[in-house]
């Protein structure tokens, strides 16, 4: 089962072209994107947006895997 959706693809796909152009520009600031992979994040986060399927970020998963490991450790002290 793939992990990102036909709509993700083509939303990467088209913010690629845009930074080739020249054309794509980052959020507030508005600066010239030249780096292939602030094109890729641009293209997943307009993907998420639109509520393509697109994994969670990984910053996301690291906390939610924080918030259980802490969770775990509450109960063991609490059966103490």
């Amino acid at each position: 089962m793939p992990a990102y959706g036909k709509t993700a693809a083509n939303k990467v796909k088209k913010a690629m072209h845009e930074r080739k152009k020249g054309a794509l520009k980052s959020g507030r600031s508005g600066k010239k994107v030249t780096s292939r992979k602030q094109a890729i994040a641009i293209g997943l986060s307009e993907a998420r947006k639109q509520g393509a399927k697109v994994p969670e970020k990984a910053a996301a998963k690291k906390s939610v895997r924080k918030s259980a490991a802490r969770k775990s450790t509450r109960k063991r002290a609490a059966r103490k």
